[in-house]
């Protein structure tokens, strides 16, 4: 991996600015993933992948099979810039191949569920493996295909009338046990030095006017000449 660029292109950010991206890189994590099938409620999306940020968890998977994700800015608050957002929409239907490439990738497929025989959140034992948790569609819930793939099944235990959580919340809920959980034992949950160098450029671009003229100079003339520097 080459970090000469990421060198370059620190000389263009704020002393203040640039102690922040290293210290939230330092927090990101991709032992947690979270995966949202097929929302059709752009604001519930857009308030997870900010729940996402907030919690330093830096990969959401989207499966769009007849819905597509638009993020709705005033409820995300610019958040998806500082993830790695994966869509899955090549096909009328992308959940099969979506957790397929998630269990190639290691990923214990844990589906969120009121309605099947789940384990209490609180229970879960995130030390196993990394997890991946789905979250279904706001009316019907996860698809078959999770149903019959998912490795485990997890649920917040309630105690009212009510029998579900909007999504978003749920998410949340979740990611504050696990994300506390994770960082408060001994998993080796941080991003590798690779891992952190590649996010790290994209982080630096996102904070830069018009970076690809910068990293166009760089590629063109410095990296060439680096005497020039």
């Amino acid at each position: 991996m080459n970090t000469d660029l990421n060198s370059y292109l620190k000389q263009f950010i704020n002393p203040k600015r640039l102690n922040l991206i290293e210290e939230k890189l330092s927090c990101r994590t991709r032992y947690i993933t979270i995966v949202l099938e097929n929302l059709y409620q752009p604001h519930n999306a857009s308030a997870v992948i900010r729940t996402c940020d907030c919690f330093g968890i830096q990969d959401v998977h989207i499966i769009e099979n007849n819905n597509k994700f638009v993020a709705n800015d005033e409820i995300a608050l610019g958040a998806e810039q500082w993830l790695s957002i994966n869509r899955y929409n090549q096909k009328n239907h992308n959940t099969k191949d979506a957790i397929n490439a998630l269990k190639a990738n290691g990923y214990k497929i844990v589906a969120t569920s009121s309605n099947l025989t789940s384990t209490p959140i609180e229970d879960y034992n995130i030390e196993n493996q990394k997890t991946a948790f789905v979250f279904g569609t706001e009316l019907t819930g996860i698809s078959e295909d999770v149903i019959n793939m998912a490795d485990k099944f997890v649920t917040i235990p309630m105690y009212g009338f009510t029998e579900s959580l909007n999504i978003s919340v749920a998410a949340a809920i979740i990611l504050h046990f696990i994300s506390w959980k994770i960082r408060n034992s001994g998993i080796n949950w941080k991003l590798s030095d690779e891992e952190m160098q590649t996010i790290e450029l994209q982080w630096l671009k996102n904070s830069i006017k018009k970076p690809e003229l910068i990293e166009k100079h760089y590629l063109k003339h410095i990296k060439l000449n680096p005497n020039t520097l």
